[in-house]
């Protein structure tokens, strides 16, 4: 029935409230900057979040979704280009994990993740690409879903555009070579998952951890959930 099935990570696969978990994960990186002396935490929290706002904003297309931020960053923080991917990668190697008690797994989405690997199904990670891809690995494992073999998974090292642009979708289709139509996207984002359906995806809003902040015209083909997911994922087979 598809060629592709891609799947939203944070609240999709992973069980998290992202607005608790991002509170802790700016906390976290503010006591790492005092730490090892990078600069001021609550101005470095402030500038990282108006960098990843403009990256997920900029739909040029022009750089890398880290190279973009990467730009900003060091356009107005005093550090090289070295230094601050020396902080960030050992921030994400040694603090990000021990926000793994903020998260837990669905249960029976590894289950599910299973069944359609037996199938050949290519599946695709189609998470929010403002991560380089070992935190993102991270979260697929504290999903238990880290281990399988996806066709994609969308790190901001090769990603060119974020959701809810269509071109972000274009990109993953073109990477796997699948016709946009004979693709389902899952995810619990009323705005950045059901965009997927602007470029002639199929979709299926998630409702466990639903976002819907009431400002798009989108509509799923299929909702429902947790249940409903995993009958939906034995029906089409």
């Amino acid at each position: 029935m598809f060629e592709a099935i891609l799947f939203d990570l944070d609240g999709t696969l992973l069980d998290a409230d992202m607005s608790i978990f991002f509170k802790h994960y700016f906390q976290a990186m503010g006591e790492f900057a005092v730490e090892k002396g990078f600069g001021d935490p609550e101005q470095l929290v402030k500038l990282v979040d108006r960098c990843t706002w403009h990256m997920i904003r900029d739909h040029s297309g022009e750089d890398t979704n880290i190279g973009t931020f990467m730009e900003r960053f060091l356009d107005q923080w005093t550090c090289t280009e070295e230094q601050a991917n020396d902080f960030f990668n050992e921030f994400y190697e040694v603090k990000f994990p021990l926000l793994e008690r903020h998260c837990r797994a669905f249960p029976g989405m590894k289950e599910m993740m299973a069944r359609l690997c037996r199938h050949k199904q290519q599946i695709v990670i189609a998470t929010q690409p403002i991560f380089p891809i070992w935190p993102i690995q991270c979260r697929l494992n504290w999903a238990e879903v880290g281990d399988f073999p996806y066709a994609l998974i969308t790190s901001g090292e090769h990603m060119h555009y974020c959701k809810p642009a269509v071109e972000y979708y274009a990109e993953i289709v073109e990477r796997i070579g699948a016709n946009p139509a004979k693709c389902l996207m899952v995810g619990n984002d009323t705005n950045s998952d059901l965009a997927a359906g602007e470029l002639g995806m199929k979709t299926f809003l998630l409702e466990e951890r639903l976002i819907d902040q009431g400002d798009n015209s989108y509509l799923p083909d299929w909702r429902g959930k947790l249940p409903d997911l995993y009958g939906f994922m034995e029906e089409i087979f």
